[in-house]
């Protein structure tokens, strides 16, 4: 029986941080971009930016519930469960895209290029979010035995 501190799972929680800040970018650009399409283009583009917004913000919100979920049982399961989630949500809207009619209530291919706009910005979003983190790739290292008592001196 392994006695390391990793044995029992890991120690760090999972934050979801980035989730609020994706949202809340998608939703401003969302709500800038809808509008002009509407009135440049027609409403049906609106509405696709709007509808798309909203499911690739839940894309990226499934993923990354699903990530952290498998975090919190083992680090090595967070690969295979956000391969999984990709593949199921794959398996989900490629139908329900390619099944849009041509003349329907949302412009295909605003839909199309939404979604990769809508991509390319959480990538960005998530990007940026690990880039500012402080992340440990190992455990720290446990205090010195004198440190904890010299701390609680000074306070």
């Amino acid at each position: 029986m392994s006695t390391s501190p990793r044995a029992a799972g890991p120690t760090a929680p999972w934050d979801l941080s980035f989730l609020r800040v994706g949202t809340l970018v998608t939703a401003a650009i969302a709500a800038v971009a809808a509008p002009v399409a509407g009135l440049v283009a027609g409403w049906e583009h609106a509405a696709a930016i709007a509808v798309t917004a909203v499911i690739v913000t839940a894309f990226f919100a499934v993923s990354g519930l699903a990530v952290a979920f498998a975090g919190r049982i083992g680090d090595t399961l967070t690969l295979p469960a956000a391969l999984l989630a990709f593949g199921v949500k794959a398996l989900v809207l490629f139908p329900v895209f390619t099944g849009l009619p041509e003349d329907g209530w949302l412009d295909r291919r605003t839909v199309g290029w939404s979604v990769v706009v809508g991509a390319l910005l959480w990538s960005v979003v998530q990007l940026r979010w690990v880039w500012t983190r402080q992340l440990q790739y190992v455990p720290a290292p446990a205090p010195p035995p004198g440190a904890r008592d010299s701390e609680a001196e000074k306070a």
